[in-house]
């Protein structure tokens, strides 16, 4: 059996990277753990319960609870963002080239 060995990561790109995930997949892992970061932090913020997120996202308290725990495999972008902007904050996506 071959032994593996521990690396530490500190961002989403890194992650991608360690993972051998493709340039593309690291930046969509990048930008959803941005938003979620962003999410969480708002929700804490304004001391929000998950149900009054999911009232005014118009989505389920569940999705919020997963969201809430970083548990966001069967969370479409779209309403990661769609939660942010009924939080009161809007997204900014700049461009560049890849490196």
């Amino acid at each position: 059996m071959r032994k593996s060995k521990a690396v530490a990561v500190r961002t989403a790109g890194d992650l991608a990277k360690a993972l051998g995930l493709s340039p593309a997949d690291g930046a969509e892992l990048e930008l959803r753990s941005d938003l979620n970061s962003k999410i969480i932090e708002v929700v804490r913020k304004k001391g929000l319960t998950h149900a009054q997120v999911a009232r005014l996202a118009r989505t389920s308290r569940t999705r919020v609870t997963a969201m809430m725990n970083r548990n966001t495999k069967d969370i479409s972008t779209d309403l990661m963002l769609r939660v942010l902007y009924a939080l009161g904050y809007s997204a900014k996506v700049s461009f560049g080239r890849a490196a």
